[in-house]
């Protein structure tokens, strides 16, 4: 499903006028990335539903509004994405507290259920290991391991040089390490 920038301008272009079908076929290509990007940073399969869409929403307000992407088109809905996740997490700490129907239910499983928990705390120490990293640090982490980007196209989407992201990997996975290892980050 490769296509050059070219289709990627005139399918945007059509998405500002409102084209239906090229608001499916941006949706379609790119809908799968976002939601998988802020299903890895919150764990909650309902929120990053209702995040995607509002990437896409506020793709077309913005391009209805002229006040689009300027270099890279992925690069600005995951820069979107990533606002809102910034946004979801103000509003979390200013709350302070989780109702209980917030909470992400463990599915049941036919395995055994010690491995099923430590396996939860494991992912659950990760992610609020990821949680505490600076958002740049956070967001390479996620971008290489979780999503399996490279290096080349996280620097396309973070908008930084490919020694900028290396850089920022290295401090993120040392701080990583310290954090599971009860340490303090760097």
């Amino acid at each position: 499903m490769s296509s050059s920038p070219a289709d990627e301008v005139t399918l945007v272009e059509r998405a500002a006028q409102s084209d239906p079908d090229a608001i499916a076929s941006l949706y379609d290509r790119y809908a799968p990335k976002i939601y998988s990007y802020i299903y890895h940073r919150l764990s909650d399969p309902f929120l990053a539903e209702d995040l995607t869409g509002q990437v896409f929403l506020r793709m077309l307000e913005a391009l209805r509004s002229e006040r689009g992407w300027h270099s890279s088109f992925s690069g600005w809905l995951f820069r979107i994405a990533h606002n809102l996740i910034i946004d979801h997490y103000r509003r979390r700490d200013q709350a302070g507290f989780v109702a209980i129907d917030d909470v992400y239910p463990l599915p049941a499983h036919d395995t055994d259920p010690y491995q099923i928990a430590a396996a939860h705390l494991d992912s659950t120490a990760l992610l609020e290991a990821i949680h505490r990293l600076t958002e740049e640090q956070a967001q390479v982490i996620t971008l290489r391991f979780l999503e399996g980007y490279s290096i080349n196209e996280v620097a396309t989407l973070m908008e930084k040089s490919e020694g900028a992201i290396k850089a920022l990997q290295y401090r993120a996975v040392n701080n990583l390490r310290r954090l599971l290892m009860g340490e303090e980050p760097l």
